[in-house]
This record gives C-alpha cells, structure tokens and sequence, in this order.
C-alpha cells in the first residue's frame, strides 16, 4: 500500500536530482509546453521526470495527474497529484521557497488520502494521511485561533489578482504574497498564518487541483478548511482544466469576516435549540428570544411547534452560535446536527458542558452578546463500519452486547497492532470530553481536555487484569467482535447501530470540532463543582 514513506522517498529523488541542476538560469530554461499549455522549466520537467522513473524503477500502481504530462493512466486504483516544483518562479529566481507536492487519492479533491510536501530548499516535510492529523517534520501541526485584531493574511496581489483581493489586504493587520501555494496553504496549517486567499480575475490564473491537492489534506487535517469565495467547501475534479479562486482557512469565521464582511462579534446570527421534554422549555427558551431582541436568529421546528412561531430544524440552519437548553445530552445531540460553536443553558441535572444556568439566563446571553467569552476546541471521533462513516461523537463511541446480561469477547487494535483481548460487556472510545461521563462511571480517569490523547474502558470486564488504557488521539483504534454474536455501536448516547459478530468498527480522530463557548469557569473548577462537590 501507498504510504507517506513512499512519497517521501519520491521527494528524496526529487530534491537529488534538481541538486544538479548548475545554476538558476538553467532551471528556467524553456524546454517545452506542458499538458496545461503554458512552457516547461528545466526544473519543472526534471522533477517530474525523476517522479516517474521512480515509480517505474519500483514498481508502484499509481496513475498520475502532473502539471507538465496530464493524466498517464497506469492502471492503478488511485491517482498521484503531482506538482514537480510549487513556486517555479521562486526557483528561477533563487528565492528558497518552493515545493515538490505529492498527493494521493481518488476521484476528486475531496478523495485525496495523503498528502505531502517537500520544501526543496530547507528539507521541511509536511504530511498528512486522512483521518489521522497532520505533521511537520514529525511533529503534530495544528491552525491557530484567529485574533481579528491581528490576521496575517496570506493574498495574492499579482498581476491578475482582482481589485478585491487588494480591498482584502486592507482588512488585516499583515498582508503577504509568498508565490508558493502550497506553503502558503501550510503555513494556515500550522498557525503561522490565518488564512490564504487566490483571487483571481482571470480564470487561467486560479488554483488547479495540482497546486493544491496535498496542501488541502494537510490543512484540513490540522483542522482548517478550503472553501471556494461563495462559501463552498472546495473539491475538484482529477483534470488540468478545472479552476477556482480559493480561501484557506484555519476557522470559518475568518471566511466569513474576509469574504462576505460579517462582524465577527456584532454579525453573528444565532440558533436556538431546546429539548422539549425538560420541565419549563417554553419558559426557558421565551427568555432567550427577549434576551436576543435587536439580532438575528432562528428557532428549532420542534420547539417553535410548540410555542406557535416560524421554526427551522438545526441541521438547516446557517448560524454562527447555537444556544442549546437543556442538559448534556442535549448539547451532544447538537453538536451531531450542527458545526456551529454551541453555548449551553443547563435545563437538566449536572449539566457539566453546560455554561450558563437556568436561573440567570438575561446575564449569560448578555455577556455572550458583547462578545466576551473565549472559544473552546474539543477534538471529535469519527467512526467507521464497514467502509461506512457513521457520525462524530464529542464524548465517546461504544461497542456493546445487544443482549442483557451476556458478555462479548473483544480485540483492540491501535494502528493495526493488537493492543488487547477481553471478555467484557463493552469497551468504550472516549475522548477528553467524554473522561468525565460514562468513562468515569466506570472507574477511569478523566483528562484535562487539552490533552490529545483517547481512551480505551472495557465495561464490566470479566477479568480485573483488563484496564483502561491511554493511546495518542491521532491512533487508529480498531475494536473486533471475535464471536459470531451481534453487537451494538452507540454515538454520544444518541444513536444506535446494529453491529454483526465477527466484525470490526474503526476509531479515528475526525477533521470536525466542537466549539465550546466558554466564560470563566476552567476545566478544574468545573470538575470541583459538578462533579466532584455536586449531590
């Protein structure tokens, strides 16, 4: 199988042959036209030339779809998206900024399963393989949070850049045009920058796939996003033709704040969601509508069934804050229906996740209102079953037996290792998040949620030798049903699915976050005062 070692010993054979290269002028010599009309550099068809040989040399399956060839179909079932050199024109010059890029998938943009970059001049190694995070020369990358009074925006201001992109740099505080996409696309990725944009009045002179493929898998992985300038999340298809002005960012709201002018305090529209069963909903949800009279916003159908007004359902809604009424389980099941930041008013019991309490909801929405609050990531779980992505769950994802009182015998597997066996009820996947509900209950620690990391909890072990145990977040767990008796999967407590015996369901970690609005109260005094001191 395809891997980063592989594409990183083609970037070997790259950066070995352009070393030969003598001199700058040579590497822009003019030596042909290339599949996408415009001339090939000395360079460029060097590096894609020692790419070739490579995988002809070793055999490995791969089409490619390069700058310089086009598509040379080799029978292979994915695709190498190969830029040969990124910043040819840095090269030329002798400025050390430009890359190969290496990017492997299937179909299209958002197919891509690896991604990796060489800086040909520094050595620097970005990579990133689908589901588990992103890495510069080994070490986790992750995009920053925005402080809007201070972007650095990485723009292109070139010849056919369009008079907005010139209005865009006036908004920030710091404006650059490195002429490397790729590592402008990275350096998103790793929080060095905010956010980079093309945009281009001339439809020649957008981003192709090939310029980019690596580089989004790489940023999405570190959690950020790439959107078209009407606000889509951008794919591509595998051809030469196919153009777009792009936005990269590491959060929406710089997006929306750069493209389409949104305040990001004063402009935020806000959703509603209330469990409708918990006692005084109506009552609850009546003061948040008169504590946001003067802002937009939209009420959940069900609960404006109830009280006679227009409603929308949370999945449908284009909002930038959810205010969620009720108790944990109704903040977990929003964050399944939406990817917006949620604040919580605690209509249930502990209400750990929770941020504002029934009894003083005018303040809280007040104070949410001026803006004055911080932003809490929490990294999700994807699940997958059968080649099927099921749903990312916030706290944990768990594997049970589907019949009372009978035990299951499981195998766990970290990145494809056998970790462990065990006879057991279940054995939960829980994040930080999750350390402090079910994991807990069952006897296991609960973990500062800035810790990276999951946990395994068997439930009702048969033998007391099996243990909770800590593994990185960006591991592949993978739980196996050995017996041929089913199972069941359940999400955060709000979803089940059936689970055949004899089969296997993947844990990983998922590029989407939970966004937690968040005032005072850190993790600690949080635990002191639900959980610990609480009745």
């Amino acid at each position: 199988m395809i891997t980063i070692d592989t594409l990183s010993a083609i970037a070997d054979a790259v950066q070995e042959e352009i070393r030969k290269i003598p001199d700058s002028d040579s590497k822009g010599d003019e030596i042909s036209i290339g599949a996408d009309g415009t001339p090939t550099a000395m360079i460029d068809k060097i590096a894609e030339n020692a790419v070739l040989m490579y995988l002809e040399r070793n055999s490995i399956p791969l089409n490619v779809l390069s700058e310089e060839i086009g598509f040379v179909d080799r029978d292979g079932e994915e695709t190498l998206v190969l830029d040969p050199i990124d910043g040819s024109n840095n090269a030329i010059a002798g400025i050390p900024y430009y890359t190969v890029s290496l990017g492997v998938g299937k179909g299209s943009l958002n197919g891509m399963r690896l991604g990796y970059l060489r800086n040909l001049v520094t050595g620097d190694s970005y990579y990133a393989e689908k589901g588990k995070g992103a890495f510069k020369n080994g070490k986790p990358i992750r995009i920053r949070k925005p402080d809007f009074n201070s972007l650095f925006l990485l723009n292109y201001i070139g010849k056919y850049a369009h008079p907005d992109a010139f209005a865009m740099s006036k908004k920030v505080s710091s404006s650059r045009w490195l002429g490397c996409s790729s590592l402008e696309l990275v350096l998103v990725a790793e929080g060095e920058a905010d956010a980079f944009c093309m945009y281009s009045e001339n439809y020649v002179h957008c981003e192709r796939i090939v310029d980019i493929a690596a580089a989004v898998l790489i940023l999405r992985e570190a959690g950020g996003e790439v959107f078209d300038l009407e606000g889509n999340v951008l794919d591509m298809p595998f051809d030469l033709e196919h153009r777009s002005n792009v936005m990269a960012v590491g959060k929406k709201e710089v997006f929306d704040f750069l493209i389409r002018g949104k305040d990001p305090i004063n402009d935020h529209r806000y959703g509603i969601y209330t469990n409708t069963s918990i006692s005084n909903a109506v009552g609850y949800t009546q003061q948040v509508i008169d504590a946001l009279k003067g802002h937009e916003y939209i009420v959940d159908q069900e609960i404006a069934d109830i009280m006679g007004i227009p409603g929308q359902p949370l999945k449908d809604m284009d909002v930038d804050i959810v205010i969620v009424v009720g108790g944990d389980g109704t903040l977990l099941r929003a964050l399944q229906k939406t990817d917006a930041m949620v604040i919580g008013i605690n209509g249930g019991s502990v209400g750990f996740l929770a941020e504002i309490d029934r009894d003083h909801i005018k303040d809280g929405i007040d104070r949410l209102l001026r803006g004055d609050y911080t932003i809490e990531s929490r990294f999700k779980l994807a699940s997958w079953y059968n080649g099927e992505y099921l749903k990312d769950s916030v706290n944990e994802a768990l594997i049970h037996t589907s019949s009372v009182a009978k035990i299951r015998h499981y195998k766990i597997y970290v990145d494809d290792e056998l970790a462990c066996e065990m006879r057991s009820d279940g054995v939960i996947i829980s994040t930080p998040t999750g350390s402090t509900c079910y994991a807990m209950s069952l006897g296991a620690p609960y973990m500062d949620p800035h810790v990276d990391a999951l946990m395994v909890v068997p439930m009702a072990a048969y033998k007391s030798t099996s243990r909770a145990f800590v593994v990185p977040a960006n591991c592949k767990i993978t739980v196996e049903s050995v017996l041929d008796k089913d199972c069941v999967i359940v999400l955060d407590g709000q979803e089940e699915i059936p689970m055949r015996g004899r089969s296997k369901v993947d844990f990983v970690l998922s590029k989407n976050k939970a966004r937690f609005i968040r005032f005072d109260m850190d993790f600690f005094s949080r635990v002191r005062e639900k959980l610990v001191n609480a009745l």
